[in-house]
């Protein structure tokens, strides 16, 4: 389905050049009008089940806002673009005006995905987003993942406050630009994603409670907002349009759904999907990501292609790291045999009680998955950001247990995600940061600085004085991702390597490949082995500790070692400290 084929059922669509209908539902209201370019005030006809529309004579660019039945003048809570911030104007666009080169883009094959996870404001906008296409291409990375664009209050936040879900933030630039990113990636060969946040609404900006409270649940609540009522049909719709949306008007190649596990009815997360094949069509490649605490299997073997590895990343970070505070104590039992059964099996959760969750149950079984049912990471925004000081593993592990690690993570036939900045092994921060308003700001200062009170070191007194305010436009700056200076080049060229080793040597076999077997060879150090696609024999070895272990002699011929060293112990059945060594047995 194109652009031209299909129509929201919310919000302001062009019916002709120089007419639009806006349609709205506000099951609460009364009356309602439309007020365009705040002169011109059109009552609205009410509709069954709340709805309200009314067409006029105006055409694209034409700025409009609904008038309630106390005077509060909102936005569109589906508009297409805003003019100013999430409180001002909505603006009407032509979701067919922009001229697409790239029209016979049909996507690609979810195992050839390696993500590139980034946040657009920090890159410049969406065209500085667009300058970094080229190099990221030459490094291999095949899929591009923009952290949400939804508008958000201010011009400086992560985007998971985003209050207007249809509208892409205007401090990264217009929707036509957005769209000529999207361009640009496809001109590359590139895959470009977005995140989505459709468990909650951010606190400043959303008028929805005015007028539509049935939007929202009383009765429960997530950590960051009401919770949605997925059990209306009218809020169901609403989201399932948000994500043909973006697949459809803007020919994102696929959507990375934040948090579901903050959704009451995940049942709808399965209907959206159905949707989204349904009416994008077997010509397109379009692939669906979830983040999922609950580690729930099911999703998996329907219509999503695969769910960010949160086990792996904890098992991972504790083995760099040392820490075991938080969830991390969740993997501190046996960590290379929690890392091994991830290699092979997925989750490493599958129904076990979790001490950090107060004993609870969590997960499902994943042994049936594909190993590329997984995406693995070693960082992304919530793992750095999400820290008090938003460090980065560049100064929280060894350079070569991380080396080790990051080859670990590109060779395994899982799919791999970096975060921008990983592959020149940038030092600088990754924080959290926001441009609210001064009462919200100080509750958002106030807020981070309790959550990690209980985490402050008593070596460090001034700990939670050195967490940064995340309204300052210094935090924002700060997040920046710099090349080191001294191992930027060097890691670099590591992450080359091993990604023209993946494309050439991994991804060809990847469609079909099966865990043979993982194990732990030693208090940090595993061996997983993988039936490929082609029948080949995929084996890889990785010792994130000091000690050297002893490990089977591997078949095959040796594709790559950490060192040159490592490469020779291992063939003689030693694994080296800090080193992954990589071996293929074709048939």
């Amino acid at each position: 389905m194109s652009a031209s084929e299909w129509r929201l059922s919310f919000g302001a669509n062009l019916i002709a050049p120089r007419r639009t209908k806006f349609r709205v539902w506000a099951p609460t209201q009364r009356t309602l009008s439309v007020v365009i370019e705040g002169r011109l005030h059109l009552p609205m006809a009410r509709r069954d089940e709340g709805w309200f529309e009314v067409e006029a004579d105006c055409g694209a660019g034409t700025r409009y806002r609904y008038l309630l039945e106390d005077g509060t003048a909102v936005p569109d809570p589906a508009a297409r673009a805003q003019s100013g911030d999430v409180h001002g104007q909505s603006v009407v666009i032509d979701p067919c005006s922009y001229r697409w080169r790239n029209r016979n883009w049909r996507g690609r094959a979810w195992h050839e995905a390696v993500f590139y996870e980034l946040h657009v404001g920090v890159l410049g906008g969406f065209d500085g987003v667009a300058r970094e296409l080229s190099r990221l291409a030459d490094l291999g990375v095949t899929a591009i993942e923009l952290m949400p664009i939804a508008e958000f209050p201010g011009s400086r936040n992560w985007g998971y406050d985003g209050v207007l879900l249809f509208s892409p933030e205007c401090s990264y630039g217009s929707p036509d630009q957005l769209k000529s990113l999207i361009d640009a990636a496809h001109d590359r060969g590139l895959m470009i994603f977005l995140d989505v946040v459709y468990n909650h609404f951010g606190p400043d900006g959303n008028y929805l409670h005015m007028y539509a409270p049935e939007m929202f649940r009383t009765d429960i609540a997530t950590p960051w907002g009401s919770a949605i009522d997925f059990r209306r049909n009218e809020v169901r719709r609403f989201f399932i349009e948000n994500a043909l949306y973006w697949l459809i008007e803007y020919r994102f190649d696929g959507l990375r759904l934040d948090a579901v596990h903050a959704i009451p009815e995940p049942d709808w997360l399965d209907e959206m999907a159905a949707e989204v094949r349904r009416a994008v069509g077997r010509e397109r490649q379009v692939h669906l990501v979830l983040e999922n605490d609950d580690n729930a299997a099911s999703h998996l073997s329907r219509d999503f292609s695969a769910q960010w590895n949160d086990d792996g990343h904890h098992v991972l970070h504790l083995l760099l790291t040392g820490e075991r505070d938080g969830y991390y104590g969740d993997y501190a039992n046996n960590p290379a045999a929690r890392l091994a059964l991830c290699l092979k099996e997925g989750f490493i959760y599958q129904g076990e009680r979790s001490p950090y969750r107060h004993g609870k149950p969590r997960g499902t079984r994943s042994a049936d998955l594909p190993p590329t049912a997984f995406v693995l990471f070693l960082q992304n925004h919530d793992q750095i950001g999400n820290r008090a000081l938003g460090e980065r593993l560049t100064v929280l592990a060894d350079p070569a247990a991380l080396e080790a690690a990051i080859a670990l993570q590109m060779l395994c036939p899982q799919i791999p995600l970096m975060f921008m900045g990983e592959e020149q092994a940038s030092r600088t921060q990754f924080l959290f940061f926001t441009d609210h308003n001064q009462d919200l700001a100080k509750a958002v200062r106030e807020g981070r600085r309790r959550e990690f009170a209980s985490f402050s070191p008593r070596s460090d007194p001034d700990y939670l004085g050195r967490i940064p305010d995340p309204n300052s436009p210094a935090t924002f700056e700060h997040s920046r991702p710099v090349a080191d200076a001294l191992l930027g080049a060097q890691r670099e060229r590591l992450y080359k390597q091993l990604l023209m080793l993946r494309e050439t040597e991994i991804i060809p076999r990847l469609d079909g490949t099966r865990a043979l077997d993982a194990r732990a060879v030693g208090p940090a150090a595993v061996v997983a082995e993988w039936q490929m696609g082609d029948d080949s024999l995929l084996v890889i070895g990785a010792n994130l500790g000091t000690s050297a272990v002893v490990i089977p002699q591997p078949p095959g011929k040796l594709l790559f070692a950490s060192s040159r060293d490592a490469g020779a112990a291992a063939q003689n059945g030693t694994l080296e400290p800090y080193s992954t060594v990589v071996f293929l047995k074709t048939t």
